[in-house]
């Protein structure tokens, strides 16, 4: 029987940047933080809950969603790349001056 072997702290950190950078890409940043948000119910479901999401991540992720997986498998990589992507945004809207224009 294969047990699933948790990542070290230096593979965790290379899958949340891959999977953060391919988000960012696709400019889903904001809804990728909602939807892991909304998930947080359903992570004890551990990778049974993957077989849910699998179709969102093949559309995001065009068919290789191996480092995507890995990471919403992983509860300490779920909250790391929601991290990454807060930060992300953060600086989307520093960028952007972050308030309405008139």
């Amino acid at each position: 029987m294969n047990l699933p072997v948790e990542p070290t702290d230096e593979q965790r950190e290379e899958l949340v940047e891959r999977v953060a950078r391919e988000i960012q890409l696709r400019g889903l940043t904001a809804p990728a933080v909602h939807f892991l948000e909304a998930s947080r119910p359903y992570r004890s479901l551990g990778s049974n809950a993957m077989l849910f999401f699998d179709p969102t991540l093949r559309g995001l992720f065009g068919g290789e969603i191996g480092p995507a997986s890995q990471i919403l498998a992983d509860e300490a990589g779920i909250e790391q790349l929601i991290a990454r992507l807060e930060e992300a945004v953060e600086d989307e809207e520093d960028d952007d001056g972050g308030g309405w224009d008139a």
